[in-house]
């Protein structure tokens, strides 16, 4: 970005901050986030749970196609080089083999757009795939079979012969930090910020902390594994997809593959865990590349080794946390300062200074990020990429602190709540973290705990309790849009390219449009997973809700103006605006009536028959997400923990649990509980024993398999109690703030710090292992 943009940038951000709500997405309250309504809260099953029950959901690998054939990659074994020879002969000889596809005779293709680097780039990196010999990273696919069968293109795959002229390759952190570093860069904003001078408070702060936080490489482990099945039809191609992209994903491929959007279709409507994983990386590619090359449908499902070499995961980091504080606790320093690993063809440092940009007041602050280059797998979004980690060193800093100053650790937190944005300036949203604490310390019992360490022994476990903030900002995405059609008897068909990875997007979404129209919820049908339908959506960042319904709001808008201009003359509705109208049930009835006045009522039967329609279809597309900069909208949450650590061996156990949200209101209890819980489980496995082993000699990671690379099982699991505030966001749709990631946030933290207060010793490099506390 250059001077004029960047001054341009900053221009167009302080017009946004300046103007009047009213002129702002959300400035307007949504009636629905204040109004009461049986379907919104309400723990509603998931509308796609009797099909997976059943076993009728199609998964991307379960379509059956004529003349499939199925694919096996070879992965490279070095980190760095040239592929010397490449002997495909016994191979191709094999039973059952279509053919073998190498960068010798793969059809000509483009680099997949890198994710980020275009509005809708999907790619996990920007190499070529298949046209030279080049090897990029330990694990890299080199060669693809096609056979008839998946165990003969297993076994076939085991005959190609390859070798390598390796080059040097830079495989350790330290050996990349020795290289230099840079200033990373997340979603197009630098990842800096100076206030005042941080480093000359610390030093005069009369209390301070100053540590290094390190965590690990962590990989995608989704139940269901990367898979995609691929057939071209004339110059079009369609792919069934594990993906959480759809728009993005069928625009990505068709710059690889030089065609019209519009002749890539890309469906995907069931997914079987996402979290940041699944866009598009080399296998889709390859497996449409096969099909071109073969004339056949392709069969590709990655086994859980080729998701650890072909789909990157979390980075590594090394953190610094120093904070200085006056007697009272109040901060006068905050510094986070580190590194975060990325490769020459990729975008994605881990931001792990989010958190600190909002969560607490100080006199000043330092916050960066550098990333540092080495030669491995690109690596790529993980459930709340930079909050999770850098939640972990935040919130253990502040522990060691409070203890420092011997004040409570709630109460430290509560010392620094600030009233504003703390870096930005920006007034909250909405912002109810103080009460979120409040509740949850009060169900966890926390008056109960010792404010100094080893202090409850029950036999030979050492017991003690730890809390932490979770965070997450509001995101809403550009692209949002969605199609609605209404029918006489009064069904609804919502169409968007959303995704369904387990979260109950469609349950949601039709509570949300039932409740907005005043139809019963059997009457609504969200159709999505397709590049087909409107939108440009990402299942990510815990913003799906809030494009698909500001896109519903503005469609919704046109369908009211619709039925009101073109069936509301004569009627009790007549010179009504769409804004003064409201959904609304009747009895058996649904329609429109006059907002506050159910008396002046029209049923939908009555003013489409009046507009000579059978149904109305319309469209929105979502406004740009200006609130983003009017406000600062982030969800917010307590993690308590109880953790017990055995004096003999050294073993850590967590027995409890409790996370207290407040993330404005809560569309759905059910579905809810699930991802708090969810997010609180994965942040449990990277604070005990989540970390992807990666051999330093040759970049390779040594533990791609569940046996080794260990993530919490039913029994490392305690119970987990999950609450909310419920307190509506004025400026969010619904009044709801994104939640699928900030379960994840503070977890890692608030086991540490338990761990901490039952034993006494300070664990600042994850995962917390028992090798780590046997003093």
């Amino acid at each position: 970005m250059n001077f004029l943009q960047k001054a341009v940038q900053a221009a167009m951000q302080k017009a946004v901050e300046a103007a009047p709500d009213a002129f702002i997405p959300g400035g307007m309250p949504d009636p629905l986030a204040g109004e009461a309504h049986e379907l919104i809260g309400a723990p509603v099953s998931r509308v796609d749970g009797a099909r997976k029950v059943r076993g009728e959901a199609p998964f991307a690998a379960e379509f059956a196609l004529d003349a499939m054939t199925y694919a096996a990659l070879v992965h490279s074994t070095i980190p760095k080089g040239r592929i010397a020879t490449l002997d495909t002969a016994a191979a191709e000889a094999a039973p059952g083999v279509v053919l073998v596809m190498t960068h010798r005779n793969a059809p000509p293709m483009k680099p997949v757009p890198m994710f980020l680097s275009k509005p809708k780039a999907a790619g996990g990196d920007n190499l070529p795939v298949f046209q030279d010999d080049t090897v990029h990273w330990n694990g890299q696919p080199v060669a693809l079979v096609l056979a008839e069968t998946q165990e003969q293109a297993d076994h076939a795959r085991s005959l190609v012969r390859v070798a390598y002229h390796e080059e040097p390759a830079v495989t350790s952190l330290a050996e990349a930090m020795a290289r230099g570093t840079e200033d990373a860069v997340f979603q197009g904003e630098p990842l800096n910020v100076e206030i005042g001078d941080a480093e000359a408070a610390l030093a005069a702060a009369p209390h301070r902390v100053d540590a290094v936080y390190r965590t690990p490489r962590l990989n995608h482990n989704a139940i269901e594994l990367h898979a995609a099945t691929v057939a071209w039809h004339g110059n079009e191609l369609r792919i069934h997809d594990a993906t959480q992209a759809v728009a993005h994903t069928a625009w990505s491929l068709a710059q690889v593959f030089g065609l019209r959007e519009s002749q890539v279709h890309v469906t995907s409507p069931f997914v079987g865990g996402g979290f940041g994983g699944k866009a598009l990386w080399q296998h889709q590619v390859l497996a449409a590349a096969a099909a071109k090359l073969a004339g056949r449908p392709v069969r590709i499902v990655l086994s859980r080794e080729g998701v650890y070499r072909t789909v990157g995961g979390r980075t590594l980091t090394e953190q610094r946390v120093a904070l200085g504080a006056d007697n009272e606790g109040r901060f006068t320093a905050l510094i986070h300062t580190g590194t975060a690993v990325m490769t020459a063809h990729n975008n994605m440092p881990e931001p792990f200074i989010m958190p600190a940009r909002s969560l607490y007041s100080a006199g000043s602050f330092r916050l960066d990020v550098q990333a540092a280059k080495m030669d491995m797998l690109a690596n790529t979004f993980m459930r709340a990429p930079g909050e999770s980690v850098g939640s972990f060193a935040l919130e253990s800093a502040i522990d060691e602190l409070a203890g420092q100053l011997d004040i409570d650790p709630i109460g430290l937190r509560r010392r620094n709540e600030p009233d504003r944005d703390p870096t930005k300036g920006t007034p909250f949203s909405s912002r109810h973290l103080l009460d979120a604490y409040r509740m949850g310390a009060e169900r966890f019992g926390w008056k109960e705990r010792h404010d100094r360490p080893r202090m409850r022994r029950e036999g030979e476990w050492l017991v003690g309790m730890g809390c932490a903030t979770a965070t997450y900002p509001y995101y809403r995405m550009p692209g949002g849009a969605a199609r609605i059609t209404l029918t006489r008897d009064g069904a609804v068909r919502v169409e968007v390219a959303a995704h369904e990875m387990g979260m109950g997007t469609a349950t949601v979404q039709a509570q949300l449009v039932a409740a907005r129209l005043g139809v019963p919820l059997e009457n609504v049908t969200v159709a999505y997973g397709d590049s087909a339908f409107p939108g440009v959506v990402l299942a990510g960042g815990s913003q799906q809700t809030a494009s698909i319904g500001r896109a519903v709001v503005v469609a919704l808008r046109a369908l009211f103006t619709d039925l009101l201009r073109l069936g509301g003359a004569g009627t009790l509705l007549d010179g009504l605006h769409f804004d003064e109208v409201r959904g609304h049930r009747r009895g058996q009835e649904t329609g429109l009536c006059k907002a506050g006045d159910p008396a002046r009522f029209e049923t939908y039967a009555a003013l489409l028959a009046r507009a000579g329609r059978a149904e109305m279809r319309v469209e929105g597309q979502a406004p740009p997400p200006l609130e983003l900069q009017h406000w600062s909208m982030h969800s917010t949450g307590a993690i308590f923990c109880e953790a017990r650590v055995n004096a003999v061996t050294g073993e850590p156990r967590v027995t409890r649990l409790l996370g207290s949200f407040d993330c404005g209101r809560i569309l759905n209890a059910k579905t809810a509980a699930s991802q708090f819980r969810g997010g609180m489980i994965m942040g449990l496995g990277m604070a005990l024993m989540e970390e992807t082993q990666f051999d330093e000699r040759n970049g390779r990671v040594m533990n791609p398999s569940l046996s080794d690379y260990h993530v919490p099982a039913h029994l490392d699991v305690p119970h987990i109690d999950v609450m909310w505030t419920d307190i509506p966001d004025p400026h969010a749709p619904a009044g709801a703030r994104g939640i699928g990631e900030i379960g994840i946030t503070g977890t890692a933290a608030a086991v540490a710090n338990a761990i901490h207060n039952a034993c006494g010793i300070r664990v600042r490099e994850l995962p917390i292992t028992l090798d780590k506390l046997l003093g």
